[in-house]
């Protein structure tokens, strides 16, 4: 049990330092991490995935408070962004929970396993949107924030690598849009969670300190390190060469996606 929960602990820090540097959440090291942690525990195979998703998405409620007001203090949040895309944000991303309860753990494995492969191309390729257009109107920006929620709740993650990308392209300059990427996390963190634990509650044989399909256990560890390590995060934002970073995070991601593809035979 010291050894399960001093996992989450690292998991923890090491999120907390993505989320702030490249703004990603860190959920996309915390599910994997937390997939391997539970299947040490040697929890039931049908809930893993979606213990995983639900502790992820409650652990970036904290991860995404520490590090958008980490951005905001720098002004790197545009606010009227984020009050334009949190209604398609919070509908978006609990719907998708409910589409993740009722996919088995290997399906939903295998969508994040594809993500995986999806966001390490994106960072490998180097390319970027041409900031060629203004933000929609609020139709659009509902619309954006649904796809970014749903896909979000299906993979935990704090929608970063979508939402970044997408404010890059309306013509908003990259720091500012991880800043407010790190904002847009909380309301998907908080809705995600919300769902998570909805769609878990009454689910037979979740390990004990679970509230739906979200391990008390496993969020406090991480909870606690990531908000210490997300400032920190923050400045290494602001001096270090983000995208060569993304670069060697990618080719991590890969290793981890491809590991996570063998297991599903």
């Amino acid at each position: 049990m010291l050894e399960v929960l001093a996992l989450y602990l690292v998991v923890g820090a090491i999120a907390g330092v993505l989320a702030g540097l490249l703004g990603i959440g860190g959920g996309l090291v915390i599910v994997p991490m937390l997939v391997f942690c539970m299947e040490l525990q040697n929890l039931p195979n049908e809930l893993i995935m979606h213990l995983a998703l639900g502790t992820s998405m409650a652990s970036i409620v904290f991860t995404s408070v520490s590090s958008f007001m980490a951005h905001h203090k720098r002004g790197a949040v545009e606010w009227v962004v984020v009050r334009r895309i949190v209604a398609g944000i919070l509908v978006g991303t609990f719907l998708g929970t409910f589409i993740a309860a009722g996919l088995s753990t290997g399906w939903l494995k295998a969508f994040f396993v594809f993500f995986l492969y999806f966001v390490c191309y994106q960072m490998l390729s180097g390319r970027k949107p041409k900031p060629s257009r203004q933000m929609p109107g609020m139709a659009g920006m509902f619309g954006a924030g649904g796809v970014i929620g749903v896909v979000s709740s299906l993979v935990g993650i704090g929608g970063g690598t979508l939402s970044v990308p997408f404010m890059v392209w309306n013509n908003i300059p990259i720091h500012r849009a991880i800043g407010t990427s790190a904002a847009i996390g909380f309301p998907i963190a908080v809705a995600g969670t919300l769902g998570y634990i909805t769609n878990g509650w009454g689910v037979e044989n979740l390990p004990p300190y679970s509230l739906g399909y979200v391990s008390l256990t496993a969020l406090v560890s991480i909870a606690v390190m990531s908000v210490l390590t997300a400032p920190l995060g923050v400045r290494l934002a602001h001096s270090l060469p983000v995208d060569k970073l993304k670069r060697v995070f990618a080719v991590i991601l890969f290793l981890v996606g491809t590991k996570m593809f063998f297991s599903l035979f």
